[in-house]
């Protein structure tokens, strides 16, 4: 069974935050994991384990319980992409934090109220400002799940359509994703009914449209994954697949080629064919970088 980890960040440590997020990293000095257990919590951690950040909370020094029902400034869930590991090479300016676990990030929440993580999560999260920001661990997922169950939900129909979620390998993990996605699908569409599919130039109502990475999201980072340079809209009447898949790519002139992989069967060759030498809309040194990308590790 999956564990999820509660580690409060405190204020002071804000802008070591947002560092070990865009690096896809969190670390401890060694003497904040000395006392009693909480290395070794640390170190039970394993890849595709969920850890709950939170930040901007009440005082911590209250009885238990008293976080039930106050809001944190700011909730991020994170899957555990590389336990427990120990590296001195420099991440964050004010100290090395050496002992380290890699993760990465599924969703990102604002002024999230207690009720949305339940008792249970908010006293695990007041029970490591406590200690310091150390892990504290819980069974399951329930809280996670419940969190995204509690969220109001992006858009209307926000789910049709969303960007591919490779990486994700639980379905509150999964979930969380199609969130953070759907968040990017409303900045692409910016409220349209209709859109034009970025490789066959058609235009289609929003919902055979799919908000799609073009380096995928399991290579991208952080940062890479919410440029609005990474995503094109792609239609559900053949092109997502096609591109997703390799089948077609698109040249440093922005021209749509045709991989070799289209000779699996004629059919396949024939209805990529239809792409080829056609130019990509709004291709430009913006997304120049990330078409490469998935020339030379998709369609070769």
């Amino acid at each position: 069974m999956p564990t999820t980890a509660y580690i409060y960040v405190s204020q002071k440590s804000s802008g070591n935050f947002d560092i070990g997020l865009s690096r896809g990293l969190w670390g401890w000095r060694t003497s904040g994991l000395d006392r009693a257990d909480a290395r070794a919590a640390v170190q039970s951690l394993k890849e595709g384990d969920l850890i709950v950040f939170g930040y901007g909370g009440p005082a911590n020094r209250v009885p238990p319980g008293e976080w039930a029902d106050v809001s944190l400034r700011r909730v991020v869930v994170t899957q555990v992409t590389n336990p427990y590991f120990v590296e001195r090479t420099p991440v964050w300016p004010d100290d090395e934090y050496p002992e380290r676990i890699g993760i990465d990030v599924l969703d990102e929440e604002e002024d999230v109220h207690g009720s949305a993580l339940g008792a249970d999560g908010m006293e695990a999260l007041r029970l490591s400002s406590n200690k310091q920001g150390v892990a504290i661990l819980r069974s399951g997922t329930a809280v996670v799940a419940n969190l995204a169950g509690a969220l109001p939900p992006v858009a209307p129909g926000s789910g049709d359509g969303s960007i591919d979620h490779d990486g994700a390998e639980n379905a509150v993990a999964q979930v969380l994703v199609r969130r953070e996605q759907a968040k990017l699908r409303r900045r692409l569409l910016n409220g349209a009914t209709q859109a034009t599919c970025a490789l066959c130039g058609r235009t289609l109502p929003v919902r055979f449209i799919r908000a799609a990475h073009i380096k995928r999201r399991s290579a991208a980072t952080r940062e890479e994954r919410l440029q609005l340079a990474n995503v094109m809209p792609a239609c559900l009447l053949g092109c997502d697949e096609l591109f997703e898949h390799g089948y077609v790519c698109v040249t440093g002139d922005g021209s749509i080629a045709v991989s070799d992989k289209t000779n699996t069967t004629p059919d396949l060759a024939e209805a990529a064919k239809a792409l080829e030498g056609r130019t990509v809309a709004e291709y430009g040194p913006s997304r120049a970088p990330f078409f490469t990308w998935h020339c030379d590790n998709v369609a070769r």
